[in-house]
């Protein structure tokens, strides 16, 4: 049996699944104080004989297992987080294989488990509250000295843009200029009040499909996904598609691209799947 976190800044979903992945329970939880919080998911896990945990957190975390700091929640704007041991906490409680990740690797992970299509590499990009992005090829996720950031990469601004950006650390960043957050600052409402044919779609959807060029350049992965909650929005999809198109202008070749440019077929089970399929993959690594 295996235990899968998702840990959301707003939510912890928790589920346990048998060998065949399929899940047995799962809850919510909300993301409180990490004393709470943590409390609720060790007593969900107690109820059962977990084998391995996969976690997917958000961050920034610290993935480098030779770094003091492995297994820690960094910097964080959630309140009560910042330098909070999560894996040392888990390990407290459950001497088994545990996969450390954050929450959006998590995500393309389990895109990359139940794509019907037998790819070898996949991106995923998930548009919310913040913009976050993670890589997984030949059945591995991709990290360097840490894990990626790609909702910090710089973009180029619209020349009818002068919104000044969102993100305290670098302003006007794809984040700062695509996120949720940057949404509700540029209009003062939340983009869900939002209809589908305001002139602001177009310029998240030049942002986003800057960012999917750049990415294309760089690691050509077979698929990209783009999740979260910006992404709900009827047509934006199409949008970027069109746009990435017309930025590229044909200088990379790629999928034909409503199949390269998807939404997530597991919509917002992806997280949770790719913590249960990843505490599998741990499991078996430590068997060998």
């Amino acid at each position: 049996m295996y235990g899968g976190i998702e840990a959301g800044g707003t939510k912890f979903v928790c589920a346990v699944a048998d060998q065949s992945r399929d899940i047995i329970e799962k809850i919510k939880i909300d993301t409180t104080t990490p004393e709470e919080t943590m409390r609720q998911v060790i007593d969900f896990f107690k109820q059962y004989h977990i084998k391995s945990l996969g976690v997917g957190s958000f961050g920034p975390i610290d993935i480098n297992e030779k770094s003091d700091t492995f297994g820690y929640i960094l910097t964080t704007p959630k309140s009560g987080w910042s330098q909070f041991d999560f894996l040392g906490y888990l390990k407290e409680y459950f001497d088994i294989p545990m996969y450390w990740t954050t929450d959006v690797h998590a995500a393309a992970y389990g895109e990359y488990m139940n794509a019907t299509d037998n790819i070898k590499s996949c991106l995923y990009l998930t548009v919310g509250t913040g913009v976050g992005g993670g890589l997984v090829m030949d059945g591995e996720i991709v990290n360097g000295f840490n894990h990626p950031e790609m909702g910090h990469i710089i973009v180029k601004r619209h020349d009818e843009d002068n919104f000044e950006g969102s993100c305290p650390y670098h302003g006007d960043c794809l984040e700062g200029l695509a996120s949720g957050s940057s949404l509700e600052k540029r209009l003062g409402r939340k983009g869900n009040t939002l209809e589908t044919e305001d002139e602001v779609w177009d310029l998240v959807a030049y942002y986003i499909a800057q960012a999917l060029v750049n990415y294309t350049l760089v690691v050509s992965p077979e698929r990209i996904i783009l999740g979260g909650g910006v992404m709900n929005q009827e047509l934006l999809i199409q949008k970027i598609r069109n746009q990435f198109i017309e930025l590229n202008k044909l200088y990379v070749t790629h999928p034909a691209v409503d199949n390269y440019i998807q939404i997530p077929r597991l919509g917002s089970n992806a997280g949770i799947v790719g913590a249960l399929s990843l505490a599998e993959k741990v499991l078996l690594e430590n068997k060998i």
